[in-house]
């Protein structure tokens, strides 16, 4: 069954004729939400960043009852190593993630993502050193850098701006998470959305890309409460979005208000509806570069059943075809 959406691969596959695979790769960044009088971070967060699943090899060893009995949410800011180590790390994981991309897709075909903690939050100078040495070590096709709204002053977008001659596309991710300023402060996540805005028409004057995250089942939200975050996203002209359903991760501010059932997760169902509803409404044009949350089992407290990335993928194309539904029919009437 053809996606009714447009998805990452299609995109890729269209622009440049064939697949491109990201090596997402840790810089050795921490997060300014982690600083000073927010040292908590946001209420999701489980202080162990995004880094890829391949780079995680101590988790291992870990056991989901022990990460669920000890606070594993780290507190305060992340411990950053000397720069020199950082650059040896970063070499050594993209040749371990153009290793695992190879064995496993055959491809020679890579983007370089700054994938784990605020891929930014570094002086200019530091930033420079991290992202030369990474682009130094393969023609990539794409540079993407992960990010936070408030973490994105005008020297740090000139210096990411001045990549777009190295590679075919720049892009940068930010994560709005939700355009509701209450939300945002319960969740804590230390900026607004007047913040994401400014960070966005910024990166956009500057002809760099830009892709939206999101969650769905957010603590106190409705359906108008997405409704306006879809709208929000569409009126700057985000190129892309990724959406991900709310995960309780062990450790987290949201694992001990869920412990104490403050707070649910949305079931299988209403993820679905939730993808759906946002797809409606979005610009034809926009990248659906995620639909869902894919957290490692061991971290996740709930919601424990939840389809793996295949099947939400089927049961949302078979929802939407159900409906005669698609990308966008509803963004006109919307936006009016």
């Amino acid at each position: 069954m053809e996606n009714r959406w447009n998805t990452y691969t299609t995109y890729l596959n269209n622009k440049y004729g064939h697949g491109v695979y990201r090596i997402g790769i840790d810089g050795g960044f921490s997060c300014p939400n982690r600083e000073g009088d927010r040292s908590g971070g946001c209420s999701f967060c489980d202080g162990t960043g995004a880094s890829p699943t391949y780079y995680r090899t101590k988790e291992g060893k870990w056991k989901r009852s022990s990460i669920f009995q000890r606070n594993v949410a780290l507190k305060g800011p992340r411990k950053v190593e000397p720069l020199d180590l950082r650059l040896d790390s970063i070499e050594k994981q993209v040749e371990r993630g153009m290793s695992f991309i190879k064995r496993r897709y055959n491809v020679d075909y890579y983007s370089i993502y700054f994938q784990a903690w605020t891929s930014t939050y570094a002086s200019v100078e530091e930033l420079k050193k991290l992202y030369d040495k990474a682009l130094s070590l393969y023609k990539f096709t794409e540079f993407i850098i992960s990010t936070r709204p408030d973490s994105l002053d005008d020297e740090i977008i000139e210096l990411i701006a001045s990549y777009k001659n190295k590679v075919s596309d720049v892009w940068v991710e930010v994560g709005l998470q939700s355009s509701n300023n209450s939300t945002l402060e319960r969740i804590k996540r230390g900026h607004t959305s007047e913040d994401y805005v400014k960070a966005v028409n910024s990166l956009h004057e500057r002809g760099i890309k830009v892709s939206t995250h999101i969650i769905t089942g957010l603590p106190g939200e409705s359906r108008e409460d997405l409704r306006a975050t879809v709208k929000l996203i569409n009126s700057v002209g985000s190129e892309g979005i990724k959406i991900h359903n709310l995960d309780i991760l062990g450790g987290t501010q949201f694992f001990d208000e869920y412990m104490l059932g403050e707070i649910s997760v949305p079931s299988n169902d209403r993820a679905i509806e939730d993808c759906m509803f946002i797809i409606r409404r979005l610009r034809p044009d926009m990248i659906v570069q995620r639909i869902i949350c894919e957290s490692p089992s061991h971290r996740l407290a709930a919601p424990r059943n939840f389809f793996d990335k295949s099947k939400i993928i089927q049961l949302l194309n078979e929802q939407m075809e159900e409906y005669n539904a698609f990308q966008g029919d509803l963004y006109e009437f919307e936006r009016i």
